[in-house]
């Protein structure tokens, strides 16, 4: 099938682009790696694409000291390859290499993944594990949003119809703390049946912060705080019983590709195994 009619425009200024998306109808372009297929299958059928590519300031990546800045336009494989980020932040180094294929990633950017909004996209899974924080920006003025709260359901988001997102403030890793990303899919690229995300802060032999982040099982990433599963010395043993406990907690629904029993067993077994990878993690970066 082919796209409907659409008109096309470029701005070349973040005024202009605000200015295009009043027109009715309108839908930004950032890579196109989902909007475009949803065109051609007129899913969707915008009056008018909005391409940024051309706006300035929406592609920056920098180090920050405390948090890693991410322009919303920013290549997926531009983050994925950007020196730093395995000891900057190295949840989304692990994760990076699972979102679709190395052909999309070059053109896809990290901000039309996040506002679209996909209920299994790993990188919605990363900034709701990592409490980052989200950059919008409108004719009102500048505005963050929590990463755990900015999707809303499944292709939905706090982004306002007359607001872009303009940036992503990762969280820089600091001593003591680790990371684990692990997904299930039937193959690279596809859409993950179940993955979890952990982050977790170790203080000697006892884990002072971990929070578990899961996809796959609802109609936005899911964000637990499980420290209290984890509380004492010698939290290491106890890793079986948090993903138990983790699993009781959440709902998750079937469909053609997996039961939701299915996805509560993917679930259990990745809680455990990651919250171990993490807390060796968190060992290594102490050391």
């Amino acid at each position: 099938m082919k796209a409907a009619p659409f008109a096309y425009e470029r701005p070349a200024s973040f005024d202009e682009a605000l200015q295009v998306l009043t027109t009715p109808g309108a839908k930004v372009l950032a890579g196109g790696q989902s909007l475009v297929p949803m065109m051609a299958m007129r899913l969707v059928r915008p009056s008018v694409l909005v391409d940024l590519s051309r706006v300035p300031g929406l592609a920056e990546l920098r180090d920050e000291g405390s948090h890693v800045h991410v322009g919303a336009m920013t290549r997926q494989r531009a983050l994925e390859r950007w020196a730093p980020l395995a000891q900057r932040v190295p949840l989304a180094a692990a994760t990076l290499p699972s979102v679709g294929h190395r052909e999309t990633r070059n053109r896809g950017t990290v901000g039309g993944s996040l506002v679209h909004a996909d209920p299994a996209a790993e990188l919605s899974l990363v900034v709701a594990t990592l409490e980052a924080e989200l950059v919008v920006r409108g004719a009102g003025g500048e505005r963050t949003i929590p990463g755990a709260d900015f999707a809303v359901g499944p292709f939905q988001t706090q982004v306002a119809e007359d607001e872009l997102l303009t940036a992503v403030r990762l969280p820089a890793a600091r001593a003591g703390e680790g990371f684990a990303f692990e997904e299930i899919a039937r193959r690279h690229g596809d859409f993950a049946l179940c993955g979890v995300a952990v982050s977790l802060r170790r203080r000697g032999d006892a884990v002072a912060r971990a929070r578990v982040g899961l996809l796959g099982v609802g109609p936005a990433p899911q964000v637990h705080d499980v420290t209290d599963l984890l509380e004492g010395d010698g939290a290491d043993t106890r890793w079986a019983a948090a993903g138990d406990a983790l699993a009781e907690r959440i709902d998750p629904s079937g469909d053609m590709h997996a039961s939701a029993g299915y996805r509560r067993r993917l679930a259990r077994v990745l809680v455990t195994r990651n919250l171990q990878r993490a807390w060796d993690d968190a060992g290594r970066r102490t050391a």
